[in-house]
């Protein structure tokens, strides 16, 4: 009898869970997109209301399931997806805090580094610094699907910040002169995680908010209204 996998975490109860999934970090919108986008749609997890789904789209297999906030918490679901279920591509889609002043709401961007005032790349005990970045096969699919659609989007260094309220005032301004795009919580950890175990990651984001213009999106638009970067991650499916 096969032995069935599970985590305190993730407990699919012999469901599939496929080797690509979209990583949103809020659970409802992963709950969105299976009941949006998805046909033949299972649910594989609710542990934590941790919500995971598995469906067919474009007659291809993926999955979909909320990250939570953070890295500690992406840092967890990465790992267990790819240690103990086998993933090898995880795309996180989610919502940033806009730097530049050619950033509007609702542009997309796709992170192509990740920098990070975190400490999670000390447990690798590497011999100095590490960039961690989005794996190219997927970068330039993303890019490529984009294009196709005739949906622009914005390619560069974003920051996954530890700190939401950060009492640095003047940080932003720092990561800004640095040409980051946008801010967000969870793609560092991501790009680590895939990086040392040899599978793929990519992170695509909607700016909710522009943290110059004064601008933001509501909590309802966030889950609901991101669609763009959902069906571009969508076809990225192998």
């Amino acid at each position: 009898m096969s032995e069935v996998k599970q985590t305190a975490h993730i407990n699919p109860k012999g469901e599939e869970i496929a080797e690509t999934v979209l990583l949103p970090g809020d659970p409802l919108r992963a709950k969105f997109i299976a009941d949006t986008f998805l046909e033949d749609v299972t649910q594989f997890n609710t542990v934590r209301n941790m919500f995971g789904y598995t469906g067919t789209y474009k007659g291809k297999r993926i999955s979909v399931m909320g990250s939570g906030m953070g890295m500690p918490s992406m840092g967890i679901y990465s790992w267990e997806l790819i240690h103990v279920f086998g993933v090898k591509n995880l795309i996180r889609i989610g919502s940033c805090g806009a730097l530049q002043d050619d950033l509007n709401l609702y542009d997309i961007i796709i992170g192509m580094g990740a920098s990070s005032n975190s400490n999670y790349v000390s447990q690798y005990h590497l011999p100095g610094h590490y960039a961690p970045i989005a794996s190219y096969s997927l970068l330039e699919k993303a890019k490529q699907v984009a294009d196709a659609k005739g949906y622009p989007v914005h390619v560069g260094n974003i920051l996954s910040s530890d700190t939401f309220y950060n009492a640095d005032k003047e940080a932003n301004d720092k990561w800004r002169g640095m040409g980051i795009l946008g801010i967000e919580m969870e793609a560092a950890a991501l790009y680590m995680n895939a990086a040392e175990a040899g599978v793929n990651a990519l992170c695509i984001l909607t700016v909710s908010d522009h943290i110059y213009k004064q601008e933001e999106t509501t909590s309802d638009e966030r889950e609901t209204s991101f669609t763009k970067m959902m069906e571009i991650a969508l076809d990225l499916a192998e």
